[in-house]
């Protein structure tokens, strides 16, 4: 059995695996650096309208660079684990970061776009049809609020490792016992056919969108900004 083989049957076992120490540090740490101010505003803006319950955030990440890497996209590890899971042409449509603060307790134990696909059949059992791939921007120990899967398992991460789960895998956030907001990453795959507006996401600037190759762009699902803009 192959590794890849291996992290397909734990998701589809477990609802998610770890890939440990497979983004490289010096990446993520570049995208911390270009990101952390915009945060910061962020959340002194929205101090007292967190939406993601108290002392909780999501807000979605931009594509200059180094906040947007391709790395993070394309990996092919990642991708051959997510296409195993759902099929060759997939897509990423949802871009963005959840942020729990001091102060934030437990989530309720809840699944992630809860809304059914087929409405008149909301039990219906459904094979994947979207996979979510996250990476802390800085390290979550225990202490930092770690999402937990399953019951009362916690999932800490240390910086470039890349968490792949699938989102109807039962869990919750933890709290942040610390001063450091808690910064995970997330990137959602789908299928091709799937869409849906469930999180705000920020345009592709042109320049970034040019830089890409053209099988790159076909994965990419986002607003493009106008070359005038």
């Amino acid at each position: 059995m192959t590794a890849v083989q291996e992290r397909i049957d734990e998701i589809r076992e477990r609802g998610y695996c770890v890939l440990r120490r497979h983004f490289a540090p010096a990446l993520i740490d570049a995208c911390r650096e270009a990101f952390w101010p915009f945060l910061l505003a962020y959340l002194e803006a929205h101090h007292d309208a967190p939406n993601r319950g108290a002392h909780r955030h999501f807000l979605p990440m931009p594509f200059t660079r180094p906040c947007f890497a391709p790395e993070f996209f394309f990996d092919e590890d990642v991708l051959s684990i997510v296409r195993g899971v759902m099929d060759q042409r997939v897509l990423c449509d949802q871009w963005g970061c959840d942020v729990p603060l001091r102060g934030s307790g437990y989530q309720d134990v809840h699944v992630d776009y809860r809304r059914p696909l087929f409405e008149e059949a909301p039990n219906l059992v459904l094979p994947p049809y979207a996979i979510v791939v996250s990476f802390g921007l800085v390290r979550i120990a225990p202490e930092d609020g770690p999402i937990e899967i399953g019951p009362g398992t916690p999932v800490p991460l240390e910086v470039g490792d890349v968490l792949i789960r699938h989102p109807w895998a039962l869990h919750r956030g933890s709290p942040n016992q610390t001063d450091t907001p808690r910064a995970l990453a997330s990137i959602r795959y789908v299928r091709r056919w799937y869409w849906d507006d469930s999180r705000e996401v920020e345009a592709v600037p042109h320049e970034v969108w040019d830089s890409l190759t053209p099988a790159q762009r076909q994965m990419l699902r986002f607003p493009v900004q106008d070359s005038s803009v």
